[in-house]
């Protein structure tokens, strides 16, 4: 992997977590806690444990993946990958936006649904430009399909 696609990976994956965890902070506030939520609802403390290792994931793959393509002559492939990256980051700072911010919890529950077949359609690129290796980026679309089943139910429990 080349240093400068893992920089440049790294560093969209942090500015993501950083305009997601600016966005997440009313997560703390009596709104959230007097919000109704479902029993598989996870402890707080995993939220901080999850997210820095798939951003991670994302990152280092997403490296991996762009690398590839670019080793094999496949530009247009990998243009397409990062215009895909970029959307699906995009998406998930959004979401805490969308949720925490501005309060909208059905329109979150639907970019949370968004963010899960971005995340999706990543993997599968990934894993079509690097085999196997790539399908290590598979936690990332579960943990968003929990996600957006956890934001979903929110939604129907606070109507």
């Amino acid at each position: 992997m080349r240093p400068i696609t893992l920089i440049k990976s790294a560093s969209a994956a942090l500015a993501t977590a950083v305009v997601g965890g600016l966005a997440s902070r009313p997560a703390q506030s009596p709104w959230y806690a007097e919000l109704r939520k479902p029993s598989f609802q996870p402890p707080r403390q995993a939220f901080p444990v999850v997210w820095p290792l798939l951003y991670t994931d994302i990152a280092a793959v997403s490296a991996t993946t762009l690398d590839t393509l670019r080793a094999e002559n496949r530009d247009d492939q990998a243009r397409a990958f990062s215009a895909a990256l970029a959307a699906n980051l995009v998406m998930n700072a959004g979401w805490s936006w969308i949720f925490f911010s501005q309060k909208r919890l059905g329109t979150a529950a639907v970019v949370a649904a968004a963010l899960t077949a971005s995340s999706a359609d990543l993997t599968r690129r990934a894993v079509a430009a690097q085999g196997p290796r790539g399908a290590v980026l598979a936690p990332y679309p579960l943990w968003c399909a929990f996600a957006t089943a956890l934001s979903t139910r929110i939604w129907m429990l606070n109507r």
